[in-house]
């Protein structure tokens, strides 16, 4: 059974999708830990499903290496064999990246290499894309570069706005992460170094 850290800043919608196929019985991945930056609405999914949650506030730490560091000390204390990043809104130290790689995950709003960064579904529109998408990748020292595991187009309709558009990519995002977990899981996708 591949074991699975998810790290979020937000509402975790991509989490609560994971921890309700996780609770299948033929899926072959557990959620064992949930990690905030922040004191996060998500938390409350993994309270909802029995998970253990930890918080490590990025502002109560004096640096980025500072705060990876603390961040590292709790999920090693899970030992997961899966890190997802679920909304997480910081980059990680490289050191902790290079600590963990290739076994951690993050989802974006955008068919990656287009669109990376913060704002990915703002930048399409901008750019006057009429498809985006959804991707899933493992994470590197770059912004959403690293080498990518799923992604799938998503239409730009005429009267988009970032918040229509991001709630049409929202479910793709979570049906592929689900998908890849799954593949991961049963050895059908491979993570190399």
């Amino acid at each position: 059974m591949l074991t699975v850290a998810v790290l979020i800043s937000g509402t975790g919608s991509n989490l609560r999708a994971l921890l309700e196929a996780a609770s299948h019985p033929d899926f072959p991945a557990r959620v064992v830990v949930v990690g905030a930056d922040r004191d996060a609405e998500g938390l409350a999914h993994a309270e909802e499903f029995g998970i253990p949650s930890f918080t490590v506030p990025w502002h109560a730490h004096e640096s980025r290496d500072a705060w990876g560091e603390e961040l590292g000390r709790q999920i090693d204390v899970w030992t997961p064999d899966l890190i997802v990043l679920s909304g997480l809104m910081r980059l990680l130290p490289s050191s902790l990246v290079s600590r963990y790689a290739p076994r951690i995950l993050n989802t974006h709003p955008a068919y990656l290499p287009e669109f990376p960064g913060a704002h990915g579904v703002r930048d399409a529109l901008a750019a006057g894309a009429e498809q985006t998408g959804a991707s899933v990748i493992v994470v590197d020292d770059g912004i959403d570069s690293g080498p990518i595991l799923a992604q799938e187009r998503v239409p730009v309709h005429a009267d988009d706005t970032e918040h229509s558009l991001h709630e049409r990519i929202k479910p793709v995002e979570r049906r592929l992460l689900i998908d890849v977990v799954r593949r991961i899981a049963t050895g059908d996708l491979t993570l190399t170094p």
